[in-house]
């Protein structure tokens, strides 16, 4: 947030479920500099994460966390609502 000038007052990361990917649905992370006036805005330690009510859906339960493995590094979703995902890991079902 701090590299996109964007204050934690107002600001934070939105996190969505998109229609695509090769099972029906992807993740998508965002940092936005304010909340739309529909979205669920979640307060976390230092900024907030806003969810649109689409995605909110699909996002109940669900736990993200950034990993580093000898395969690379990146945000991994453990969604208890998805009932599928692809081989690739970057799409769900639910």
């Amino acid at each position: 947030m701090d590299a996109e000038g964007v204050t934690p007052e107002q600001g934070g990361l939105r996190v969505s479920v998109q229609p695509g990917g090769c099972s029906g649905f992807k993740y998508s992370l965002v940092i936005e500099d304010r909340s739309a006036e529909d979205d669920l805005v979640v307060p976390r330690e230092g900024f907030s994460v806003f969810v649109d009510p689409f995605s909110a859906q699909y996002l109940n339960g669900v736990t993200i966390d950034y990993v580093t493995s000898m395969q690379g590094s990146g945000f991994t979703f453990k969604n208890p609502n998805s009932t599928g995902g692809c081989g690739c890991g970057s799409s769900f079902s639910a």
